[in-house]
């Protein structure tokens, strides 16, 4: 049996590319610097596979900043405004489509989430009069590379169906009218490929979703015409997240020679496909999780991969990940403080690396007993851990009823309520809830790490930051004020301290998006709130302003989707847990005064499974969950709300049933773009469409932004529009902060003089 993984991690054990990137973009790195760097990482991590045992090591996963930006940019399709720029396509036009061209004025490619993930792809644009061809060849020069080091490569693409379903087709283009020229380039790479690369990996995870009539029209043709240019290498075409469902028959017929399976989500479709393989096809079975840090119960893998082989025969059959482990930490070994009970039942990439050899080894005879017996003992300690059962927890989860999932009046009547309390005017401004961690901030947090300072020392510096925040809010004239959050590193992984049943990781870290990093929490017990976590915070900004300021609290389904989440109990059970813990956060905020509360659920749209069977349920208990958390309120009491970047139109009556008072999301990028559900569905309740991107440097003007107001006020009535930016400004700093943010402001009150010049 071949083993694989479908990826590996780009950031590095360290982080190292994260701060090369950054260090590039202050100018304190060349280009030759960031790409050696980056070479030494593939390199390391070729290593890492070919010592865990691999007998194919992947290549092309690495990524700069995102491999849906490489896709592009290896077909050399970019939108105009790049384009038309006289400067190398790396890194200058790269990182200017990812991150925007602040001194041009260049706004950067639209970003979104990666199916149902947390790391954001950037969306390519595709414009009439597109033509691909083949510009970039960093697929090719690391298969070269991997063949010179005595490596056995295998190519990483993503597939050409895949990608031109995740592009944004503009101005009237039809995106699948470009599929013959991207197939001309395609063949060419695969003709490069096939002599240095045993097997070639065609990515097409949206064979798990429920794919657009042309895209399952073009899928056979296309296949056909790679498994053409690739003679002389295997293809392999790898689908992930879910099962095949509907599209099984198109994945069967495709003529590739290797189908893999993401048997640790459509684990019920593998003795059905197995049954059904045309002809020599074999069969890649991903057997360990590339989405979760425990361990595999190697028993049972082991017992699926001989169940297949007896099927299939050993020449057939390939072990793996159920998907690229760009989702998982590194490497566990860099762990030292998690309580042993806990991190005996871990694996993060490099130890699932060596997870996939020895199920396959095993499967085929080898004598593994030991290392068997060792997972199975591991795991049962797991199971056994009397921490991770709090009775006091599940009796109350018990005792939940349906009049603690609404609130006690409609939302007409509880606007009148709160306008009367808060007396705001129309459009008003506000931001979603973080500013710029800046040096000052960062130091304190590592001072009081190291000891260095005390709570007192730690409070005083957070104090005074959240002084700083509100004074420069009010000097922006901004209506509705935040605390700035200083004290919180992560938005889940504040939370996740103070509350039981969680636990943290040293270096755990997790690529987000281009240099953005996570640390997720660990969920391995049930969840409590054992004393309030932010209303001091909260009630310090609250005394320095007669203007209302929101409480911020970060939402039960998202810490949930943005954690590393126990597996011996349902999801849906967990977030239950979570949303009674930020229930007791959200009465302890009104009981201190606070009138505004928003409940961050950024992560919402990202739980969603691929397949439709399963959506309703899951839409069920997270709006539940939600409700959960945010009923017990008075009417005076206003609820809002954010969502990241999320495809809200086929949810878009659960975001309603949510019952939030106002929902802010991100707008900017897509120009109003993701809008036009919440008018075709009429959206009920007041809602914040971002007009700044702030995950670009570039400081919009006062007239872009009130252009994306005046789409706005398209499709929502002007009475029920807020004004904010897309996201969190925890990554900015505060010169371009307070300059979009004045922007920001003088949008609203130059759409408020044209409402009343109106009348």
């Amino acid at each position: 049996m071949q083993t694989h993984v479908l990826g590996f991690p780009r950031m590095g054990a360290s982080r190292e590319l994260k701060f090369a990137l950054e260090r590039h973009w202050r100018g304190e790195l060349s280009a030759q610097g960031l790409v050696d760097i980056g070479r030494e990482l593939t390199v390391r991590h070729w290593e890492i596979q070919r010592e865990a045992g691999l007998s194919l090591v992947a290549v092309g996963d690495f990524s700069f900043y995102d491999h849906v930006l490489d896709t592009a940019a290896m077909l050399g399709l970019l939108p105009g405004r790049f384009a038309d720029e006289p400067r190398p396509l790396f890194p200058e036009t790269y990182f200017a489509m990812a991150r925007g061209d602040a001194e041009k004025n260049l706004p950067p490619l639209d970003m979104t989430k990666w199916f149902d993930t947390n790391y954001h792809y950037l969306a390519p644009e595709i414009t009439p009069g597109m033509t691909p061809r083949l510009a970039r060849q960093a697929v090719i020069e690391d298969a070269r590379l991997a063949v010179s080091l005595g490596h056995r490569p295998k190519a990483v693409l993503l597939g050409p169906l895949t990608f031109l379903s995740l592009c944004r087709a503009e101005d009237g283009a039809d995106r699948f009218e470009l599929l013959p020229g991207i197939m001309a380039v395609y063949r060419e790479i695969l003709q490069q490929l096939a002599p240095l690369c045993p097997v070639i990996q065609i990515d097409e995870p949206i064979l798990c979703t429920e794919m657009a009539t042309a895209a399952k029209a073009y899928f056979k043709p296309a296949s056909v015409m790679l498994r053409a240019a690739a003679e002389g290498a295997k293809l392999l075409l790898a689908t992930y997240f879910g099962g095949l469902g509907e599209n099984l028959d198109l994945a069967l017929e495709s003529g590739f020679d290797i189908l893999h399976l993401d048997a640790t989500r459509a684990g019920h479709e593998l003795s059905g496909v197995a049954d059904r393989l045309l002809g020599d096809m074999s069969l890649s079975l991903g057997l360990v999780s590339g989405r979760n840090i425990w361990k595999t119960d190697l028993a049972r893998a082991v017992a699926t991969a001989r169940d297949m082989a007896r099927k299939l025969g050993e020449d057939r059959l390939l072990i793996g990940t159920g998907c690229s482990l760009l989702h998982c930490p590194v490497d566990l070994e860099r762990e030292r403080a998690l309580a042993p009970d806990v991190r005996r039942t871990m694996s993060f990439a490099v130890q699932k690396c060596r997870e996939v050899a020895v199920i396959a080894e095993a499967a085929e005879g080898w004598d593994h007993a030991e290392t068997l017996a060792k997972n199975a003992a591991d795991l049962a300690a797991g199971r056994d851990n009397p921490l991770a059962c709090d009775p006091a927890v599940r009796r109350r989860l018990e005792g939940v009823t349906p009049a603690m999932l609404s609130r006690q009046s409609p939302f007409a009547e509880r606007k009148k309520a709160q306008q009367a309390r808060l007396n705001l005017p129309l459009l008003p401004t506000t931001t979603i809830g973080s500013f710029p961690q800046t040096a000052a901030i960062r130091a304190a947090r590592l001072a009081l790490r190291r000891g260095e300072m005390d709570q007192a020392g730690y409070r005083a510096a957070m104090q005074e930051a959240i002084a700083d925040a509100v004074a420069r809010q009010e000097a922006l004239s901004l209506d509705v004020l935040v605390h700035g959050e200083p004290e919180r590193n992560d938005m889940v992984e504040y939370f996740g301290q103070m509350l039981g049943g969680f636990c943290f990781t040293e270096n755990g870290w997790v690529q987000s998006y281009g240099s953005r990093c996570v640390k997720p929490p660990v969920i391995f017990g049930d969840v409590s709130r054992p004393a309030p976590m932010t209303v001091d915070w909260i009630g310090h900004a609250q005394s320095l302003t007669q203007k209302p300021v929101k409480g911020m609290l970060t939402g039960p389904v998202t810490i949930l989707n943005w954690s590393f989440v126990r597996e011996d109990i349902p999801r849906a059970e967990v977030c239950r847990q979570i949303a009674l813990a930020v229930r007791d956060e959200v009465a302890d905020l009104e009981r201190a005064g606070t009138p505004i509360i928003q409940i961050d659920e950024a992560a919402f749209r990202e739980g969603l499974p691929l397949g439709r069977a399963d959506q309703e349920a899951y839409l069920t208990w997270a709006v539940e969950c939600f409700r959960l958390t945010a009923s017990g309120v008075s009417d005076a009491t206003q609820i809002h709300t954010h969502m990241c970047y999320s495809e809200f139109g086929t949810i878009i009556r659960w975001i309603a049933a949510m019952d939030a008072d106002v929902i802010s999301i991100e707008c900017s990028r897509s120009k109003m773009e993701l809008l036009s559900a919440f008018g075709e569905f009429e959206y009920p309740n007041d809602i914040g469409p971002g007009i700044y991107d702030i995950h670009s440097p570039r400081v919009p003007g006062v007239e872009e932004m009130a252009g994306l107001l005046r789409k706005a006020m398209a499709v929502i009535p002007a009475e029920r529009l807020w004004v904010n930016p897309d996201c969190g400004l925890k990554t900015r700093d505060w010169p371009e902060t307070m300059a979009s943010l004045a922007n920001v402001v003088a949008a609203a009150k130059m759409l408020r003089a044209e409402i009343e010049a109106e009348k």
